[in-house]
């Protein structure tokens, strides 16, 4: 009898459990909000900060405390005070125009940032209540722009990074730390599409619109497909951003203002197009120098890279041991003498490269022509 107790429990716990197992794998399916209902919505709201909220302070490094304008005060809104420019870029993304708002508090001396590049960068994110989420001001952080990295960040800081610019660094403390001035910064106020929508992370609700205050102190350039030329000089239009078109869901419809900065038109772009210009011949091979001209050779120095950079690179004097001079860019196609004069240019008469082909400004380099190489006869 107490045997068949025993059991019996045993069976009833059993039962429970797979109970409490099935309702853990077969979640309820809460359906996403409309994008462009939802951007109304977090507008509006974004508007109604602007305008009841001012800039308390702005402090010599560019740490800003905004705060809400008291019953009767006559601070000057966000929206209507000129100290500190309050612009706009618009954003396509999921079949929705965004009108992004975002204070410049100052623009940066250095490079913008592609919006696929590393940022190194402070930061503070809130939200419409003055809620901190999140904050890395006493440290730096570094942060992949490109959203389809692991360990990328939301769509907006793609957005609005490359609308600044990165400081200069001030020489290394006795304990290695680097220190920057004249760093860009500023407030991006971002619609939760641009941010983490439907997906409540942590202490940051579901469709929260954001604001981020940030400094942006430096940048690392990247090269998503390993083909020897960075993402920014695979920007054609050289308009700070790129983008991936074949992420519908992202871009159904992208506007004419938006350049697939796609060179063969085969729906892959190029910074992340092995063979940029559909020649049959991989871009890293196109862009690798030949064994015999790396270093010096015959009394001239090639630079010692085994590709060539974009474009001619001066030696860098803040690292005195070492010498990354490298005289020559991606050439385009040859334009001097045949080998054979007279006879036709081909893969077994070529013509012999100019020291222009290589420096020329505007030429079309060979990994976006397709014409070169030679194709077999």
């Amino acid at each position: 009898m107490n045997k068949f107790k025993y059991y019996f429990i045993l069976l009833l716990a059993s039962i429970a459990i797979v109970s409490c197992n099935k309702d853990n794998d077969d979640p309820e399916t809460v359906p996403l909000r409309d994008y462009k209902e939802q951007y109304a919505a977090d507008n509006d709201s974004i508007v109604k900060y602007l305008k009841t909220n001012y800039i308390k302070s702005v402090s010599a490094d560019f740490d800003i405390v905004i705060e809400k304008i008291p019953a009767g005060g006559s601070q000057v809104s966000i929206m209507d005070q000129t100290t500190y420019p309050l612009q706009t870029r618009e954003v396509y993304n999921h079949d929705v125009t965004y009108k992004v708002y975002y204070l410049t508090l100052n623009k940066g001396v250095g490079l913008s940032p592609l919006n696929t590049d590393r940022v190194n960068v402070a930061y503070t994110g809130s939200l419409l209540n003055g809620t901190v989420f999140d904050s890395s001001y006493s440290v730096s952080r570094s942060f992949e722009l490109y959203m389809y990295s692991s360990q990328s960040v939301i769509d907006g800081w793609g957005e609005i990074f490359p609308q600044f610019k990165t400081g200069t660094a001030n020489a290394a403390s006795p304990d290695g730390t680097i220190t920057y001035k004249d760093y860009g910064a500023g407030v991006m106020f971002l619609p939760s599409g641009l941010g983490y929508y439907g997906n409540g992370i942590d202490n940051i609700p579901a469709y929260s619109p954001l604001v981020f205050s940030f400094k942006l102190f430096d940048l690392q350039r990247l090269d998503h497909d390993g083909d020897g030329v960075l993402d920014i000089d695979e920007d054609l239009n050289r308009d700070g951003y790129i983008y991936d078109f074949r992420d519908t869901a992202r871009y159904p419809t992208p506007p004419a203002t938006m350049v697939a900065d796609d060179t063969d038109k085969d729906g892959i772009p190029d910074y992340v197009d092995t063979d940029d210009d559909g020649d049959g011949f991989s871009t890293y091979y196109e862009v690798t120098k030949p064994t015999n001209q790396v270093g010096w050779v015959d009394g001239v120095f090639n630079g010692v890279s085994t590709y060539y950079p974009w474009d001619p690179v001066a030696d860098n004097p803040n690292t005195p041991n070492t010498d990354e001079t490298e005289p020559r860019g991606i050439p385009r196609r040859p334009t001097g003498p045949l080998k054979t004069e007279g006879q036709p240019e081909s893969i077994v008469n070529p013509r012999s490269f100019l020291p222009a082909d290589y420096t020329a400004a505007g030429r079309l380099r060979i990994h976006l022509d397709k014409s070169y190489p030679y194709q077999k006869q």
